[in-house]
């Protein structure tokens, strides 16, 4: 299994990017994805999951009306559209595969199994 990232970037307050996320070794359409992220000092949280099949997805209150998690399921890529950005999302974003037999997209850490390398999102005037 590889996720490999895009490479972030350096955005101002307000200013959007968009994060990808291509897969492989896995059979990408029948597992859940999500995107955390891991600022400096804190620990990792969860931003935005989206389910294989139905493409169901979920947010973090923090970033829901301003990100948007999706998926090609032909390109095996994931992708997080970041909107209105704020200095408090400078963070390392990884992507994850959940753990086979996992509902949903869960917010722990611990439901999934492989993860990207990291991408950094620096927002900064």
């Amino acid at each position: 299994v590889q996720l490999v990232e895009s490479v972030g970037g350096l955005a101002q307050p307000g200013g959007s990017l968009r994060l990808s996320c291509a897969a492989s070794g896995f059979t990408f359409r029948s597992y859940g994805m999500s995107w955390f992220r891991q600022a400096s000092g804190k620990e990792r949280e969860f931003v935005a999951g989206i389910i294989g099949p139905t493409r169901t997805t979920n947010a973090a209150d923090s970033v829901k009306g301003r990100f948007t998690i999706s998926r090609d399921n032909a390109k095996n890529t994931l992708y997080l559209q970041m909107n209105s950005l704020k200095p408090e999302d400078t963070a390392l974003y990884y992507c994850a595969k959940c753990r086979p037999g996992t509902t949903g997209t869960p917010t722990d850490p611990l439901a999934y199994d492989y993860w990207g390398q990291g991408t950094q999102v620096t927002v900064s005037s």
